[in-house]
């Protein structure tokens, strides 16, 4: 049993890095079969090292994925973010962009002449600039086909010049932030 135990010593020195001397191993009277013993032994730890490092690796490589995983995360909600942003200041600015338009649409000639009014009729358009930089861009309608994702129809209309199906009038301007619309073009389609 002190043979084991000595044995035991010397296989934990050696993996510790310490020096064994050959003597002691020569003088210990061990037989053939504890030797091969000691030997599993040693082979019994070397595998399991090299689980627990395949484990350590298997842990360091997950942790790694989900760190990519969740800096996708932050990029996609941080651009969402910037989106609905966007999104809420197009909202805020569109009846202001109607009124202006139907104010344009109704100024009588005479007045239209005048100087002050040009000065007046910058105004819509300084908007527009904005609402360019903010990436808000108008809907296509008129002599578009009539698409429910992009326009709302209020009626239809006989038409001999267009084909059935075609947006023929548009009654109020639809807008879109990239592919999301912010609101659809509210339009007459040809019967």
């Amino acid at each position: 049993m002190s043979d084991d135990k000595e044995n035991e010593d010397v296989v934990d020195a050696v993996l510790e890095g310490e020096v064994v001397d050959a003597a002691e191993l020569e003088e210990s009277d061990q037989p053939e079969e504890e030797t091969e013993l000691t030997e599993l032994t040693i082979e019994e730890k070397l595998a399991a090292s090299e689980a627990q490092a395949a484990e350590y690796l298997d842990g360091w490589k997950r942790a790694m994925a989900e760190t990519d995983n969740i800096r996708k995360r932050f990029s996609k909600l941080e651009t969402d973010m910037y989106t609905n942003a966007r999104v809420n200041i197009a909202t805020e600015l569109l009846p202001l962009l109607d009124d202006f338009a139907l104010a344009m649409d109704s100024v009588p000639d005479a007045i239209a002449a005048d100087d002050w009014y040009k000065g007046l009729a910058l105004l819509p358009r300084k908007l527009g600039t904005i609402i360019e930089k903010i990436g808000l861009e108008q809907v296509a309608a008129v002599g578009e086909e009539f698409d429910p994702s992009f326009h709302q129809a209020i009626m239809s209309e006989e038409s001999d010049e267009h084909e059935s199906g075609i947006v023929i009038k548009q009654f109020q301007a639809g807008y879109k932030i990239g592919e999301r619309i912010i609101r659809p073009a509210v339009v007459v389609v040809a019967a």
